[in-house]
């Protein structure tokens, strides 16, 4: 599913970042999030620390530390930034250190590092804005390296889920069958904004894109407790949720009560090269 709000199909899903309400209700649980969330594959975080364990990384947008628990376990250094005091809570209780603030508004206090990541959260910050502030602490050669899980259902279940979704929610103002039919190509915008950003900051090499196609397995159940945590439907009311869970778990059963997904995640990555 989708961690950015659902407008993003139009014109306003082009402004990601300035959806403050929506990129904080991840907070209303933040252990649900952390349970739940996909992780992120081990070829991304290889190919970031790229044989040198000991790196310095900065985790922008960092929620509970899922993401720097990986390159924690890679060996590197990793300090998280992350605007919701609740997320960076949790992040603290698995041994993270985190700064509780918005990226754009972060002072590095002259701390460097050697790459600037953010898994599934660069979407929330001003593309410029962000790029710009990633120059300030990351050291010559050092890597910006934003990244998303963009998500495949099955054939078939696609459609099924879509359906449930609509019937819970008719009122509701966009495309669900459009959103669960999700592909890499939902997120070029969110990949391009990224691009421009970084290009329009300065300071960097070309932007490239990374790739990387994997599966998970659900059963019905793995995949209702990770639907909350999405913000299509973060901030329902409690029926409302129950009647999408509902449906969806229909939905599911009727599959036999379990499907793989398939994940594609893409990083935009750009080298830093001197002074802007």
């Amino acid at each position: 599913m989708p961690t950015i709000p659902p407008e993003r199909s139009g014109n306003s899903g082009h402004q990601a970042h300035q959806h403050h309400a929506a990129a904080q209700s991840f907070g209303s649980d933040a252990e649900r999030y952390d349970r739940a969330r996909p992780r992120y594959p081990d070829a991304l975080i290889d190919r970031i620390v790229a044989g040198r364990p000991g790196l310095d990384v900065l985790d922008v947008g960092c929620g509970t530390g899922i993401a720097a628990r990986q390159f924690q376990a890679a060996g590197c250094r990793v300090l998280g930034v992350e605007p919701d005091a609740r997320m960076a809570g949790l992040a603290r209780q698995f041994g993270g250190e985190v700064d509780v603030a918005r990226f754009e508004d972060w002072e590095p206090d002259g701390r460097e590092c050697d790459a600037v990541v953010a898994g599934q959260a660069w979407h929330w910050i001003d593309p410029v804005a962000g790029a710009a502030k990633a120059a300030q602490v990351l050291r010559p050669g050092g890597l910006l390296a934003p990244f998303w899980n963009a998500f495949r259902f099955p054939p078939g279940l696609a459609q099924s889920v879509a359906d449930a979704c609509r019937r819970a929610l008719p009122d509701a103002p966009f495309d669900f069958q459009a959103i669960m039919k999700e592909t890499l190509s939902g997120y070029q915008v969110l990949l391009d904004k990224a691009a421009d950003g970084i290009r329009e900051a300065g300071g960097y090499g070309e932007p490239e894109q990374w790739r990387f196609d994997w599966e998970r397995s659900y059963t019905r159940d793995a995949w209702l407790e990770q639907m909350p945590t999405q913000a299509i439907f973060a901030r329902l009311p409690a029926d409302r949720l129950e009647e999408v869970l509902q449906g969806v778990g229909a939905a599911i059963d009727a599959r036999g009560g379990g499907f793989t997904m398939g994940y594609t995640t893409v990083a935009v990555t750009a080298v830093r090269t001197g002074a802007t």
